[in-house]
């Protein structure tokens, strides 16, 4: 594991309890997803991220440079689910990546195939800054002089990720702030998007 990028997420996330392994077959460049606890946002918030990722240089379809990426997922305790969906959401983000070779940039939108949660309004990703945390958070020089972003995926819903793809991902941004959603909870209802 890379010392300074694991000391950059615990600062703000709390201690690394523990990190799940690529699984088999996962391809080349797979990273771990570490999980992390008593991080900044207190209130049992679990928050898990990818840990290898950068290693891959993915390519920016607005910029064609190569950035390094890891990413970032933060909920509330999913009642019945002790770990939640994280784990296997960031790994199957960071495989989806891998393969088409692409970075995901902000404001980009994940379709995900089913909610989140059973029965949860939660059906895609919206890629953000770490806003949550402070400014120096969203990227981190690691040994070998590698500039790593942090990308947050919050979850939302299928009118919120619309919303995106229709208006933007900064009128999507003026109605978080304007309507300040508690972006941590996975059983959240969707913002009013009129």
């Amino acid at each position: 594991m890379a010392a300074v990028l694991v000391e950059h997420f615990e600062a703000r996330l709390g201690g690394l309890v523990g990190a799940w392994s690529a699984r088999e077959g996962a391809p080349e460049g797979a990273p771990q997803v570490g999980y992390f606890t008593g991080g900044r946002l207190g209130g049992g918030v679990q928050s898990y991220a990818t840990i290898g990722l950068h290693a891959t240089p993915l390519l920016s379809r607005t910029t064609g440079r190569h950035l390094h990426l890891e990413l970032l997922g933060c909920n509330r305790p999913v009642p019945g689910d002790e770990t939640g969906p994280f784990p296997g959401v960031l790994e199957y983000v960071a495989e989806q990546l891998l393969a088409g070779r692409e970075a995901v940039l902000s404001g980009d939108v994940l379709r995900l195939s089913m909610a989140l949660t059973p029965g949860g309004a939660m059906t895609a990703l919206y890629a953000a800054m770490p806003v949550y945390y402070d400014d120096a958070f969203a990227s981190v020089v690691l040994e070998n002089g590698s500039d790593v972003a942090v990308v947050w995926l919050v979850p939302v819903t299928s009118a919120e990720a619309d919303f995106v793809e229709r208006r933007g991902w900064e009128a999507f941004e003026h109605e978080l702030v304007r309507q300040d959603p508690d972006l941590l909870d996975l059983d959240r209802a969707g913002i009013g998007l009129g």
